[in-house]
């Protein structure tokens, strides 16, 4: 079995639908200006879930979405992941929690000047992995999203949608816990739309718990998974 069907097919995450993967408690996020971008937020992420985060562009979703990723801290409220509570914790405790979650950003964040394999396998490099086991891993996923002739080019040749499946494989070598998409869709069409899809249900069923952020209500629709939405900053579904 390689890696993208151990992904896929991996157990022991799961458990009851009650284990709360991300728990926020009265969340603020504001800047120096003064400006708050989320007011209030508290919510409740389940081990296993699938959830959309909608809301127009600048509702929040990418602040929120940092938060949970512990990227950025809010200015006020809680934020516990995996049980613990994070916003008290120094920064050098902060990776151990940001290696289980994996992040997908709509404008890919590659590193231009590395090759497709080398971005992929940069989670790994940073881990302490072997050289060997990195690149056995790496050479798996690769082909498993489509991209194993690409392994030795540059982000810069690549289609939007190509970048966006390096981003995804980089995201969830890893085997991350958690794994959270900022707007992975957005500059693809409608049928890259669907394809995107069902890599990430298939990567839900195999226990990886999924936060979505979208604007596109149509593509929620099409789906029945649960949705938080967002306007000017607040939860309001």
């Amino acid at each position: 079995m390689n890696l993208g069907e151990q992904i896929i097919q991996k157990d022991g995450f799961v458990s009851s639908a009650g284990d709360k993967v991300i728990q926020l408690s009265k969340v603020s996020m504001g800047y120096l200006s003064g400006q708050e971008v989320l007011r209030d937020i508290s919510l409740t992420i389940n081990r296993g879930g699938f959830y959309f985060l909608s809301g127009a562009s600048g509702a929040g979703k990418s602040s929120l979405l940092n938060i949970m990723a512990l990227s950025i801290r809010p200015t006020k409220g809680s934020v516990q992941l995996f049980g613990t509570e994070t916003t008290g914790l120094g920064r050098h405790k902060l990776p151990a929690f940001r290696r289980r979650v994996g992040t997908v950003f709509q404008d890919y964040r590659l590193i231009e000047h590395l090759t497709v394999e080398e971005n992929v396998g940069l989670p790994l490099k940073i881990a302490g992995e072997p050289k060997k086991e990195i690149a056995k891993k790496v050479s798996e996923l690769l082909a498993w999203v489509g991209l194993g002739a690409y392994r030795k080019a540059r982000p810069e040749i690549l289609s939007g949608g190509q970048k966006q499946r390096v981003a995804i494989a980089r995201a969830v070598i890893t085997q991350p816990d958690i794994l959270l998409a900022d707007e992975p869709s957005g500059n693809l069409d409608s049928a890259l739309r669907l394809k995107f899809m069902y890599l990430f249900e298939q990567l839900n069923k195999g226990g990886t718990t999924i936060a979505f952020a979208t604007h596109d209500d149509t593509l929620i629709s099409m789906f029945d998974y649960p949705v938080l939405r967002l306007k000017d900053g607040r939860l309001v579904s």
